[in-house]
């Protein structure tokens, strides 16, 4: 929880789009020191501009944050330039769908290494930072937020390599929830599970390095695709949106920030499946058009 936002410093992944670069918007606003990360070159360099325009002291740092190296480098400049952070949004993330068997090993390691590795890294380089600023002062608070998904709280098909990497975030962040509990009472952690939110995460194959380039996609792929692009561009909570309730989250000590509460019905369906011990719901139960129109897809 961070009750004063003022003269703080915020370390954001993913910070040249979507909720990234809505939140250093915030964060710009209420005063704050920002470390702009984004493997994108020309958006962080937009959105450093746009910042340092409104006053926030900025670092901004091209980092792929599935490289420990280049992550522990990063670590160590905002150490050296701002001292230990106060709000670090471990955001960057990638989509990739199809049926699970149909993804290749490249595909695993790109979207398990930016979606988990990039948090992973994130959590195991600044909590220690963050917990050594609050044993020395006791008026220090820190919080983490790590991205996740509502598909971190759900197994919707065609998705799987997605849903594998979003269900680890928020096992991630659960427990290092739990585990701060242990340690501080200045220190905790959130989870962001967005829905369809109109962002660049349906286009993260942009950015996908040479060295783990995809195969030719399959039929399941492209229909992923296409179905992720639909959803995602409908959208019709903001990127701002989100942005405005990861702070409230921060602010109050929140845990679980979802963009589309109404939508968690699904994940009731599914708890209650595990609890009885049932076979999963049907996914498509609510709009079972969409169910047989990717059934006929698939099996065409």
């Amino acid at each position: 929880m961070i009750e004063n936002f003022q003269g703080k410093t915020a370390v954001l992944t993913g910070a040249g789009s979507g909720f990234g670069l809505e939140c250093a918007r915030i964060g710009a606003k209420l005063g704050m020191n920002l470390v702009l990360v984004d493997v994108q070159q020309d958006a962080l360099d937009k959105a450093a501009a746009e910042m340092t325009a409104q006053g926030a002291q900025v670092l901004a740092r091209k980092v792929d944050v599935s490289n420990a190296a280049a992550m522990a480098q990063l670590a160590a400049d905002v150490k050296g330039r701002f001292g230990a952070p106060h709000f670090v949004f471990n955001n960057a993330g990638v989509g990739a769908g199809g049926l699970v068997w149909e993804n290749s090993v490249a595909d695993w390691e790109w979207v398990l290494g930016v979606n988990l590795w990039g948090v992973v890294h994130g959590v195991r380089l600044f909590t220690p930072m963050m917990l050594e600023a609050a044993k020395a002062d006791p008026a220090y608070q820190g919080h983490i937020v790590n991205t996740a998904s509502m598909a971190g709280l759900l197994t919707p098909p065609n998705m799987g390599i997605y849903n594998v990497s979003k269900h680890a975030v928020v096992s991630l962040t659960e427990t290092l929830y739990q585990d701060l509990q242990l340690v501080s009472d200045q220190v905790s952690a959130s989870v962001l599970c967005p829905y369809f939110v109109p962002t660049g995460i349906s286009q993260s194959h942009r950015n996908r390095p040479t060295d783990l380039a995809a195969d030719k996609p399959t039929a399941s792929q492209l229909i992923g695709q296409a179905q992720s692009d639909k959803a995602v561009g409908s959208g019709k909570v903001s990127a701002a949106d989100v942005a405005q309730k990861v702070f409230e989250a921060v602010a109050s000590g929140q845990f679980y920030i979802y963009s589309h509460p109404q939508a968690l019905g699904n994940v009731q369906s599914r708890m209650e499946a595990i609890v009885q011990a049932i076979n999963p719901p049907d996914p498509f139960a609510a709009k079972p058009e969409i169910g047989h129109a990717l059934r006929a897809a698939l099996r065409a």
